[in-house]
């Protein structure tokens, strides 16, 4: 049987996941084959804007040559050994990234998910061996409105029905507290079982909810007062997204425990980690954590080229001076089309009028060239690649305002799909 059928319409190319794929996804419906820059095409040669970036994984672009090239050159000698030895990327891959971010050691892993549920396992084992917490007692807050994954772990601290209903028990020692309320936190934080506290510093699935001034200076000054590891999901919002390295940067203030994944590849491969100091890492031993693929020689060698090709090529500082054109621009969409605009870098949000159909607002952008997906109902994301131009950041704004245009002035209430 053959892999690929060049002459397959998209029309068949939907069918054929519908029939054989899980339906987990509701994707917008084209089916894209090749990818440059800030520019994806689909099956029959239409080009797009990439407004959505993998969720930020190619913040360095689709298939940036220098990072295309590492992982060539990588692959043709040495992909995986596991673990069980030592290679010539891996301790390269940690001095580097250690260095950048000011820690002591890195913990490699594969996806995103993978480094929340890491960080949360170093918190709990640092809560009993340095804080002294009661065995079984440990507990990790989190915020309202986080999103960091699927797994069991991840469900267990959604507050999202979508994302829990059904897939109980859930994990214990878990504790919800609303985003952007410090008084809820420290009441939290002065529990003596509480080990960590995660959360996104702009959230990022919930339609880019960024936090009060402040807020992040005063999370950092309450987990230092309380003895409790503040961990940095930061997994959509570092590496360049938000016009800082990371987000946290914002505020000058720095994690115990900090995720990162997504753009850690450009985009090649699941690439995450977790960086703390040794007062954090040391409390794992060999043996009580692990991964087959985590810290391959293949994904080291990708993940050093996309971070300097991040940082050469100026794609943070990017980010931050089309951050504002972005602002600037995106007051340009009619009052009445629009409930709220977030804007943080390139990383943006538009609350979409109750009387237009966010989903029918995607669609209709795709037929304009340009790519996007809503989140939790009447919200859109925008996030293209750091490599996108001033130029080109207007011709996008452009075509959404004669999208929302085309929704006429009527208020009336679309029939919502998707």
């Amino acid at each position: 049987m053959s892999g690929s059928n060049t002459n397959m319409t998209s029309k068949e190319y939907f069918a054929l996941e519908d029939k054989y794929g899980c339906r987990n996804y509701a994707p917008v419906p084209v089916v894209l084959c090749r990818g440059e820059g800030v520019f994806v095409w689909d099956k029959e040669g239409k080009r797009y804007y990439d407004f959505l970036s993998g969720y930020s994984s190619v913040n360095q672009g689709h298939c940036h040559p220098r990072i295309v090239a590492a992982l060539k050159k990588q692959a043709d000698k040495l992909t995986l050994v596991s673990r069980a030895f030592y290679t010539d990327q891996l301790g390269v891959y940690e001095k580097m990234m250690t260095e950048l971010f000011g820690f002591d050691r890195l913990l490699p892993m594969n996806t995103g998910v993978e480094g929340g549920e890491s960080a949360i396992k170093f918190a709990r084992k640092w809560g009993y061996e340095v804080k002294k917490i009661p065995e079984g007692k440990a507990k990790i807050i989190f915020a309202e409105g986080n999103f960091w994954g699927r797994t069991l772990a991840a469900v267990s601290s959604s507050a999202d029905p979508t994302c829990y209903e059904g897939f109980g028990p859930f994990m214990p020692g878990f504790k919800l507290v609303p985003f952007n309320d410090i008084a809820a936190l420290e009441k939290e934080l002065k529990d003596p079982n509480t080990a960590g506290y995660m959360m996104e510093p702009i959230q990022g699935e919930a339609g880019t909810v960024i936090p009060d001034d402040g807020y992040l200076r005063k999370v950092r000054e309450l987990c230092t007062k309380y003895n409790v590891l503040w961990i940095a999901d930061e997994v959509q919002t570092g590496l360049g997204r938000t016009g800082k390295m990371l987000a946290v940067d914002h505020e000058g203030v720095k994690p115990d425990i900090l995720i990162l994944g997504k753009a850690l590849s450009g985009g090649m491969m699941p690439v995450s980690c977790i960086m703390a100091n040794n007062n954090v890492m040391d409390v794992i031993k060999p043996g009580t954590h692990g991964s087959t693929y985590g810290g391959n020689p293949l994904a080291c060698a990708v993940a050093i080229e996309a971070i300097k090709v991040l940082l050469e090529e100026k794609m943070t500082e990017n980010a931050a001076k089309l951050g504002e054109v972005l602002v600037k621009e995106l007051k340009r969409i009619p009052k009445n089309k629009v409930t709220a605009v977030r804007c943080r870098g390139l990383m943006a949000a538009i609350d979409v009028h109750d009387s237009i159909s966010a989903y029918e607002v995607c669609l209709r952008l795709r037929d304009a060239g340009m790519l996007t997906k809503q989140t939790h109902g009447q919200t859109i994301r925008l996030a293209p690649p750091l490599v996108i131009t001033e130029e080109q950041i207007k011709e996008c704004v452009d075509t959404l305002c004669r999208v929302f245009d085309s929704f006429g002035k009527d208020s009336t209430p679309l029939p919502r799909s998707g």
